[in-house]
């Protein structure tokens, strides 16, 4: 139950670093969604941390402490939780590959969701936000991959190359 709660609320903080960063409307219901309920951590972060160059660094800072907090209660659930100042560098390790994990498995779902987007409700009020988000990813790829027969297959080959990078990482 605590990893589901820590991944709710890495998964909105990050999305919300994201959305900022890759300039996604916070006009819409999943704009205002994100905002109002990561607004009680970021808000007080902003004061010590501000964001820059287009970052916000108070989203990703949250994200992290998130994950970090996580990694470190599954430590002290384990039983492990006597060595934990030696294990200091590997647990802020493992919240930076937790957080890279939760940013490629959000990049995964917004492209699922465009494409299904696509095919059933295009006009959807979540299809812009969604395709702003994954523009960055596929407008690369739509140069080298042509549409076949109508069908743009860069989704696919995004997808795929995230999974890739997912293994790696």
């Amino acid at each position: 139950m605590l990893n589901a709660i820590a991944g709710f609320f890495a998964f909105l903080f990050l999305l919300r670093f994201l959305m900022q960063w890759l300039r996604v409307s916070f006009s819409g219901q999943l704009g205002h969604f994100v905002v109002t309920t990561t607004n009680w951590a970021v808000k007080p972060l902003r004061r010590v941390i501000p964001g820059w160059r287009g970052f916000d660094w108070a989203s990703l800072l949250a994200a992290f402490v998130v994950q970090l907090a996580l990694t470190v209660l599954v430590v002290i659930l384990s039983g492990a939780g006597e060595s934990l100042p030696d294990a200091l560098p590997f647990l802020l390790l493992a919240a930076v590959r937790g957080v890279l994990r939760l940013t490629i498995y959000i990049f995964i779902g917004a492209l699922i969701m465009q494409a299904v987007l696509s095919w059933v409700n295009p006009f959807s009020p979540l299809a812009a936000p969604v395709q702003q988000l994954t523009r960055p990813l596929l407008d690369p790829l739509r140069r080298v991959i042509p549409v076949i027969s109508g069908v743009d297959l860069s989704l696919l080959v995004a997808i795929l190359l995230l999974q890739m990078l997912l293994i790696y990482v």
